[in-house]
């Protein structure tokens, strides 16, 4: 009878092991740390539409986003952002402060978005980008290697992928991850980074 009971038992605490280990990884570590295969790469080859109708202060449109509007020997922050995703409202504000201070041009694509909702957001909330992409089918995302709305990017001086932000930006990112990555980035000294 005891050799049975421990026939019973093993699969038991197999099981019981094997849940004890997928709970534990599953709260193990930063979500937002996914490792990117693009850093230090150049960024991807793209040409995206300009957001219709949107217009800067002066009355002049605001043009579209491709590939050679990065680096061209500037510091570009691209921002994958959509109206419909409420982690992309939340980062906004830090988005147009990050634009007034001048650091960096900062450009959108926007995610599989509908052109009017994109352009109420930016209506409602101010744009800060120089240049939007729309994105309608979520094709640059993927080659840009997006998992989701919103992300942030640092292209450097030269055109390649400095860095990654995954997730929504906070102010405790924007002021110990961000402009820190963007001094790296002026030095010429941005080492593959994510967080």
């Amino acid at each position: 009878m005891s050799g049975r009971r421990l026939l019973l038992a093993v699969p038991a605490l197999i099981v019981l092991g094997l849940c004890v280990l997928f709970y534990v990884r599953l709260f193990a570590g930063d979500p937002s740390a996914i490792p990117s295969a693009l850093i230090g790469r150049p960024a991807p080859e793209f040409t995206l539409p300009p957001l219709e109708g949107l217009t800067e202060k002066d009355g002049t449109p605001v043009p579209g986003l491709s590939r050679a509007d990065l680096g061209n020997g500037r510091i570009t922050i691209v921002n994958v952002w959509a109206s419909w995703c409420a982690p992309c409202r939340q980062e906004h504000p830090l988005l147009m402060r990050l634009s007034e201070l001048g650091r960096a041009r900062i450009v959108g694509i926007a995610y599989k978005d509908e052109p009017d909702n994109a352009r109420g957001f930016l209506q409602e909330l101010g744009n800060p980008f120089a240049a939007i992409g729309m994105d309608k089918a979520g094709r640059a995302a993927i080659d840009w290697g997006v998992y989701g709305v919103p992300e942030t990017f640092i292209i450097g001086k030269d055109g390649r992928i400095a860095y990654k932000h995954i997730g929504p930006l906070s102010e405790a990112a924007l002021t110990e991850i961000i402009l820190p990555e963007i001094e790296k980035a002026e030095r010429g000294t941005a080492q593959a980074g994510l967080r």
